[in-house]
């Protein structure tokens, strides 16, 4: 009774820690505006220097994979008087998952060579495994401005583990912000 209840508490615990560490984006943005309106757009930098937890490679693929979803969207890149302004603010953080499996062989189970008795009852035993796993968590909050008020019209949080394979990441940050982006008000065009 008190093991099936560990795996129990084990299997909810592992649902939860799941859910958590490899979230999806989310976005929320004001329903009352006409997002088509919008076809200029400036990136107005990293906020409080956040990009600078990040090589100049992943950078340069966060901002490219923005730029590509806007460009589907019929928006355009600018240097100055855009319709909207964007920023960007990242947070790393290094986390550790600890994952203990316990296998027990008792009366009720297998039975090893020793016995005693008619019934032929066992020695029961257990055993624990344990696997500790260092990773890092990213989290990646684009904003988006109305230029003339100063307005926040879109936000989008993404939460993802960050891959320590380069080749990984030149795939997944594209692919990422991709699915955060399905959101947007205006569907791609292209």
């Amino acid at each position: 009774m008190i093991q099936s209840k560990m795996k129990i508490a084990t299997l909810l615990f592992c649902a939860v820690f799941t859910t958590v560490a490899f979230g999806q984006g989310k976005s929320n943005y004001d329903k009352d505006i006409d997002f088509s309106k919008y076809k200029t757009y400036a990136f107005a930098g990293w906020q409080k220097d956040s990009d600078q937890q990040l090589n100049d490679l992943d950078k340069n693929r966060v901002l490219e994979a923005f730029k590509s979803e806007l460009d589907a969207r019929d928006m355009t890149l600018v240097k100055s008087n855009p319709d909207a302004t964007i920023t960007l603010y990242i947070v790393l953080e290094d986390k550790t998952s600890v994952t203990a499996y316990a296998k027990y062989t008792g009366a009720f189970g297998y039975r090893g060579g020793y016995g005693y008795g008619v019934d032929g009852a066992g020695l029961s035993s257990s055993s624990s495994n344990y696997n500790v796993e260092d990773y890092t968590v990213g989290t990646l909050v684009i904003d988006m401005y109305d230029e003339e008020g100063k307005n926040l019209l879109w936000q989008g949080i993404l939460n993802k583990t960050l891959k320590s394979n380069p080749k990984k990441r030149e795939k997944s940050i594209p692919k990422n912000i991709g699915k955060l982006m399905k959101d947007y008000p205006v569907k791609p065009s292209k």
